[in-house]
């Protein structure tokens, strides 16, 4: 049996984290949580992920800081992961603001986890 694929969340909300970890365990998707941008960055250089799920507004470093210092990693592997926007999008930013700033997808709260779901699998099938 192949092994589950490995994702990374980056979210500060407790309940977001515990539904995500539910749905995707569904899948058979492995998931760890980050609570914020920097604790992202120190998972990303102990382990090997698939994908990161990324909350942009996060304590320490936000998901866009953490994602544009992902891209800059020497490592292309990690540089290249998937990583999808997770935001109530604040910010107001359009689909291609956020591929400017290096995201793969956005998913806009509060969240759809068969959306969710699905752009998981867009990545990872």
């Amino acid at each position: 049996m192949n092994e589950p694929k490995k994702i990374l969340v980056g979210e500060d909300s407790s309940v977001i984290i515990n539904l995500t970890k539910n749905v995707l365990a569904f899948e058979n998707y492995k998931m760890t949580a980050a609570r914020n941008g920097q604790q992202v960055l120190d998972l990303l250089g102990k382990e090997d992920f698939d994908l990161i799920l990324m909350d942009i507004s996060m304590p320490v470093l936000d998901g866009i800081a953490c994602t544009k210092a992902i891209r800059n990693l020497p490592d292309e592997k990690k540089s290249s992961l998937p990583i999808i926007a997770i935001s109530g999008n604040i910010l107001n930013m359009t689909h291609d603001e956020f591929r400017k700033a290096g995201f793969d997808d956005f998913i806009q709260k509060p969240l759809d986890y068969d959306q969710v779901l699905a752009t998981v699998k867009k990545f990872l099938s």
